[in-house]
């Protein structure tokens, strides 16, 4: 299974829509910031607080790269 089958698979298991391309080019984008401004665990943990916070993946970036000073 590729990643791309996996996150549709997973979507579809959580009942919700797969992400576009743009969402997973800013969450990768954002985990990268997470991970070269801190440390490696905090890319997925940022990932998922943006995703708690209720916040797109493209304004979660911004936000991190303002605060990593990207």
């Amino acid at each position: 299974m590729t990643g791309n089958d996996w996150i549709i698979a997973f979507a579809a298991e959580l009942g919700i829509e797969p992400l576009d391309e743009t969402d997973v080019e800013a969450l990768l984008d954002l985990a990268g910031v997470a991970a070269h401004a801190s440390e490696r665990l905090a890319a997925p943990l940022t990932c998922y607080l943006a995703a708690k916070a209720g916040i797109s993946p493209t304004d979660a970036l911004a936000r991190a790269r303002a605060m990593a000073g990207a």
